[in-house]
């Protein structure tokens, strides 16, 4: 793939002549004006070198180590390629365990290039930030994003971690103690910082070619500011975290703004289904937008645009873990391991987790202290070591949790303790890498039960460590290449992520203490064989599910989301966060007001179609009958006697009789055209012949269990069809009832004369052969018969019912009903894509548009 450099933007500007070159190795400082877009589409006298493929991952922190020089020599910078480097205050290495340097190690140093935009975790004084950029820029192909430290505090210690991680783990703000009441300063601290992320992306991107993905609930307003800088931006997100049921985030003020936000990425990942379920549940439930599953692929439509859907665990970085097991020193750490322990007869269970009040450490404890109390036959045999690694985030809530953590130890120690026996052992320090590891080694069991997480990797890496080698495998006196020996135990929450793709692990409640002291006495008791089977099917899954195939997996559905790119037409509408982009054909473009007037002045005979629900009426409005503005708009298009206009409705002809009695020369179609009537004084007639409709005797009782079981839900029987509408119901179980309905409804209807078709919000049982084209092919014919084709055609529709109109009025341009040349202008309202050519966005721009077209009536039309 070609990248394009943008160093010349500004010359672009200026209006000097733009030169575009190749983008170099070393990757420049691009200085992006916004709005500004390359209309070069080839490079053909371009040279044949072929650079890599880009991608801009973007994140809280860089996967960078900084450390303050002590003894301020002027360091030398090295190239990318190494590990370590130096500015004259800092030195800089890769930091090992950041899961962005192995997401990059997983896609290989041949497959893409890898640009980091990011925060150092050390703070940086304003007089070194131009030199720490360059150094860190040249060598590690990273780009730091310096913010002041009271604004930092405020998004990072303030909206991040006390307002939209405690909610995301289902903490509601219900008084001050319990997580962070909604404050708008922090939001407002939030949104500055990832504004200035988008400000320094664009200084490295090349928009037409590069890919970013975005990391992470810090940066969920990120995809806005970028798409509003390039509509057409290759964007990625992956959530780290939970996402909560749209119970837990609807009470978050800031609700809509952030799903818009996310709405502007091209794919959006998460790691489990129930994550992206709940999701989808708070785009139907807040924004009102359906999602469908086609393929394999999870899809939301969003103003043109596909937004893709995607799970997929992460993994971890097989080859950092088993480099880190042949260490010599891991070795070391293992033989005293086992010494301490194996040696004395003791049996180790290992718990990791961060000191943080979701973890459920204290839980975990008193599971302990029961087992010790069931079953006294474990007494002074079974050894729970705790790491607890620090906290990452700050506040009252932390030191309770430390507080408890320190106390329960200290009681069932002295409860169950004896000399050179503590059941419990709590490692509070911070501990290398390899001793960790060592501790997986040895541990006959691992129980991570936090009572919400997003996907924690530490099962993993247990599975990994229990793999182990053959030097270790010496240590621990197991027999060589003997991979049958090899067992693991674990022991998870229901509640994290990875548990779904742990099915041979004891799966637990971690708020019911005695089933998790059970599941430990179970993990104690279960067979060697059974532990090695365990043991084989996890590892399988970790082996083959890495860090690597994760960040593949991704990037190739990121490239397959963002494919239409270039076949569409995007620009952006709304403001500041409210900002989307309509992403439409190249063929579909929006009805100029200015373009009909002028047709409909210059044309004779002209025909008028329009729909009536969410067309003529807004969608939602309680009272369906049309307004008195709507009556005298019709009555004034009417008056022309050359003009024909038609109402097309599913309504019942009773209905629209009644609501359209004022209009004297209006023609109506009912019931999706089943009954047409020219104008008041003729009668109706049928357009498909008499109606059979002993299949209501079967339909209906059908309907009616499903309006009983659905709350909100209603029956419309019109006199040729019925209709299940389930408006002012739970939309997700609306929508689950409707389909379920529809199938219901074709099983017991397959031999009847009837088509069972679902649409927005209803499912509608009609007679065979009856669609709004119906209406079309009349009026056409009819027109052909007099000998007077039209010169103008204007058809306007919201929903799938009046495709069909499109279609047949699209289809007919070269036909003898419509004249040479004619003005056609078939237009969609919301729905897109769409078999119209045209469109409009709402309610409101239909009635400005029948006004200004009556406004004309009256001007050549004499009263």
């Amino acid at each position: 793939m070609v990248s394009r450099s943008y160093s010349n933007l500004l010359e672009l500007a200026s209006g000097d002549s733009p030169t575009f070159g190749r983008m170099n190795r070393q990757i420049p400082r691009i200085m992006a004006v916004a709005g500004i877009m390359s209309n070069i589409d080839n490079d053909s006298k371009e040279t044949d070198l072929s650079p890599k493929d880009r991608i801009i991952i973007v994140a809280n922190e860089l996967p960078i180590r900084a450390q303050r020089r002590v003894d301020g020599s002027s360091g030398s910078t090295s190239g990318g390629s190494t590990s370590t480097c130096c500015s004259k205050g800092w030195n800089f290495s890769w930091d090992k365990n950041s899961l962005l340097l192995q997401l990059k190690d997983g896609l290989g140093d041949e497959a893409i290039e890898v640009i980091y935009v990011g925060c150092l975790k050390e703070e940086i004084h304003p007089n070194e930030q131009e030199e720490v950029y360059q150094v860190l820029l040249e060598s590690f192909k990273c780009v730091p994003t310096f913010l002041p430290l009271d604004l930092y505090t405020r998004y990072y210690h303030g909206f991040c971690k006390q307002q939209l991680w405690p909610l995301f783990h289902y903490m509601l703000p219900l008084s001050p103690d319990l997580g962070g009441r909604f404050d708008r300063t922090l939001w407002q601290a939030y949104v500055s910082v990832n504004k200035i992320f988008a400000d320094r992306i664009m200084e490295v991107i090349n928009p037409e070619d590069d890919f970013v993905w975005v990391h992470d609930y810090h940066l969920m307003v990120l995809p806005t500011f970028l798409r509003k800088r390039f509509n057409r931006v290759k964007l990625g997100f992956f959530l780290h975290s939970p996402f909560p049921s749209s119970e837990i985030y609807k009470t978050l003020p800031i609700r809509e703004e952030l799903l818009r936000a996310l709405l502007n990425s091209d794919l959006i990942g998460f790691h489990t289904f129930d994550y992206a379920r709940h999701f989808l549940s708070c785009c139907s439930r807040m924004l009102g937008l359906t999602y469908e599953s086609k393929r394999g692929y999870i899809g939301l439509e969003y103003y043109g645009r596909t937004v893709s859907i995607k799970i997929l665990p992460v993994g971890i970085h097989m080859g950092q873990l088993q480099s880190v097991l042949s260490l010599p020193e891991t070795e070391r750490k293992v033989g005293e391991l086992i010494e301490r322990y194996g040696r004395k007869g003791r049996t180790m269970l290992l718990g990791v987790d961060d000191m943080d009040i979701f973890k459920g450490i204290t839980l975990k404890l008193l599971a302990m202290e029961q087992l010790l109390m069931q079953h006294p036959e474990w007494q002074g045999k079974v050894v729970l070591v705790q790491i607890a690694n620090p906290a990452r985030g700050k506040g009252k809530d932390v030191k309770e949790m430390q507080a408890e953590t320190y106390s329960t130890v200290k009681r069932i120690n002295e409860t169950f303790g004896r000399p050179g026996y503590d059941p419990i052992v709590l490692i509070d320090e911070p501990l290398k890498f390899y001793e960790r590891v060592a501790y997986y080694v040895v541990a006959e069991c691992c129980l991570v039960t936090a009572v919400r997480d997003g996907m924690n990797l530490i099962p993993y890496e247990y599975i990994v460590s229990r793999q182990g080698n053959e030097n270790l495998d010496k240590i621990l006196k197991l027999e060589p290449n003997n991979h049958n020996h090899k067992k693991s135990m674990l022991v998870v929450s229901e509640f994290i992520g990875c548990s779904p793709s742990l099915s041979g692990a004891i799966r637990v409640n971690p708020w019911n203490v005695d089933a998790v002291a059970d599941a430990m006495d179970s993990a104690l008791e279960v067979a060697e064989p059974e532990k090695q089977l365990r043991h084989e099917k996890h590892y399988k899954y970790v082996s083959t599910h890495d860090v690597g195939y994760w960040a593949r997996s991704f990037l190739q559905d990121l490239e397959r989301s963002c494919g239409e790119h270039g076949r569409r037409r995007c620009w952006g509408i709304g403001f500041g966060l409210s900002f989307r982009v309509v992403a439409l054909d190249q063929s579909f473009r929006k009805l100029s007001m200015e373009h009909i007037v002028s047709a409909y002045k210059r044309t004779k005979t002209r025909a008028i179609l329009l729909d009536y629900d969410d067309t003529l009426m807004p969608q939602g409005s309680i009272d369906k009958r049309p307004s008195s503005k709507s009556i005298d708009i019709l009555n004034t298009l009417c008056r022309d006697k050359d003009n024909l206009v038609f109402i097309v409705s599913a309504k019942s002809r009773d209905t629209l009789s009644d609501w359209f009695s004022p209009c004297e020369k209006l023609g109506i179609a009912a019931e999706h055209g089943y009954f047409l009537r020219l104008k008041k004084a003729v009668e109706w007639e049928n357009c498909v012949g008499a109606a059979d409709c002993s299949w209501k005797q079967i339909a209906e009782p059908v309907m009616e269990l499903y309006t009983e079981t659905t709350d909100g839900s209603t029956i419309e029987d019109k006199e040729t069809a019925l209709v299940w509408s389930y408006e002012d119901a739970d939309p997700d179980f609306g929508s689950c009832q409707a389909k379920e309905l529809l199938d219901h409804l074709e099983s017991v209807l397959a031999n009847e004369p009837v088509t069972v078709k679902r649409g927005q919000n209803y499912v509608e049982v009609k007679p065979q052969g009856v669609s709004k084209g119906l209406i079309a092919r009349r009026m056409l014919s009819m027109m052909q018969e007099r000998g007077t084709p039209f010169e103008f055609v204007l058809c306007i529709g919201d929903d799938r019912s009046d495709e069909d109109m499109f279609e047949v009025i699209c289809s007919s341009t070269e036909g003898p009903s419509i004249a040479p040349r004619a003005e056609v202008f078939a237009c969609t309202v919301g729905q897109k894509p769409s078999k119209a050519k045209y469109y409009l966005d709402d309610t409101t721009e239909i009635v400005r548009l029948m006004h200004g077209l009556a406004s004309v009536t009256d001007q050549i039309t004499p009263v």
